[in-house]
């Protein structure tokens, strides 16, 4: 696995040293038990895998390059490098500028870039159309392109999906870059439909069954299929891809579902003929983070803590298999820890961070499980971490750690 320059203060020499050693002993990634960090009656369950993934470390790696290497040159980012607003601070502190925001909404026109300026492709990759727009401009966009491989897998079988006449369904949130981006690809040669869950996967499924009415389809898709989009032929013949940071999961079960009604609609002998094959298209990182996630469901705790960006896709659905067990809190570093008492958490549901009290439980035995989103550094959930055992007035000294 490449090694990445990425900055030291993104490191944590205790997360670093949990890694390393689950490295050499599960280089198969088969084993999903948490690991256990004690320090006297606390013991904190870390998830088997978590934090960074190739794809945002090759990007933090590609941007630092940039402004290392171009400190006379203006550096802009297309939009947010990744989903955590730590880096994205850090980054912009360094004189780095947003063009868009998360949205797309325009923050600096690109009518004020120029050939000599660099820009800066995120992980979640870009569209077609700005692709081509930065290239009218005589703007070189294949040294700092860091739009992540596992997208461009997604985007590569698209393409092959469009060479078979099949449609693409896209398993991804309509407003979110990468699915943005994957719509805009996959489009350029087939028919796309973006679908957010199962409950819009069985309304399509009403749809190619028969149940619901064709003419439906255009008001209950709006905005999320191409133009020119005929669903009595086009759901024909299709193929599942996924914006990478769903769940996998989720994926999967969509995929099943419109398997079978395809199967119901058109007989089992012939479905290869109608349904692609698409299981390739899942990330590992992603998977291996969510499974990671269900090892921690096996354990007793007390409470979970997720680390990430709010905005974070693939943190958020962590916080959601482990908010379905556990009292869990979503806090985006350390000092979202108020006290022993009080910490501010995110809720996915209402869109709020709201001030919780007693998040600690007045017992003396104490376990916290505690994962964080691929876009996270190591160091802020070791900052967290290291909050509470000084909350508890512990000797960090005396941490054990438990593979």
């Amino acid at each position: 696995m490449k090694q990445f320059d990425v900055p030291p203060f993104y490191r944590s020499s205790l997360i670093g040293e949990i890694k390393n050693k689950r490295k050499l002993e599960d280089p198969r990634k088969k084993d999903f038990t948490p690991t256990q960090v004690q320090v006297g009656d606390l013991t904190f369950y870390i998830a088997r895998h978590f934090g960074f993934c190739y794809g945002v470390e090759n990007a933090i790696e590609k941007s630092y390059k940039a402004i290392k290497d171009h400190p006379e040159k203006r550096i802009f980012l297309l939009s947010q490098m990744i989903h955590n607003p730590d880096v994205n601070e850090d980054l912009e502190s360094h004189g780095l500028k947003f063009l868009q925001d998360t949205y797309g909404k325009q923050l600096i026109p690109f009518d004020e870039l120029t050939s000599d300026d660099i820009v800066i492709i995120p992980a979640f990759g870009t569209t077609v159309e700005i692709e081509n727009l930065l290239k009218e401009k005589g703007i070189e966009i294949d040294t700092y392109n860091t739009t992540c491989p596992f997208v461009e897998k997604v985007w590569n079988r698209s393409a092959k999906l469009s060479e078979t006449s099949h449609t693409i369904i896209i398993h991804g949130k309509a407003n979110h870059e990468e699915t943005r981006a994957t719509f805009s690809h996959s489009s350029q040669n087939a028919p796309s439909l973006i679908i957010k869950d199962i409950h819009e996967a069985k309304i399509l499924g009403e749809i190619i069954s028969g149940k619901r009415k064709m003419e439906e389809f255009h008001s209950l898709f709006k905005g999320k299929y191409t133009k020119d989009f005929h669903p009595e032929t086009d759901l024909m013949k299709i193929g599942v891809v996924n914006q990478t940071t769903m769940l996998a999961t989720e994926t999967q079960e969509i995929t099943d579902f419109l398997r079978k009604v395809m199967i119901e609609v058109h007989g089992e002998s012939t479905i290869k003929e109608h349904m692609a094959d698409t299981r390739d298209t899942l990330c590992y990182a992603t998977n291996d983070n969510q499974s990671a996630t269900y090892g921690l469901l096996d354990e007793s705790i007390d409470l979970s803590i997720v680390v990430g960006g709010y905005n974070s896709s693939n943190t958020t659905h962590l916080v959601e298999l482990l908010d379905a067990k556990f009292n869990t809190y979503y806090i985006r570093n350390e000092q979202e820890i108020i006290d022993h008492n009080q910490i501010y958490s995110y809720d996915i549901h209402n869109k709020k961070r709201s001030l919780k009290p007693n998040f600690l439980p007045a017992k003396k035995k104490i376990n916290i499980a505690i994962t964080s989103g691929a876009s996270c550094p190591d160091k802020l959930v070791d900052d967290v971490i290291h909050k509470i055992i000084k909350l508890k007035n512990l000797d960090s000294n005396s941490l054990k750690i438990i593979l």
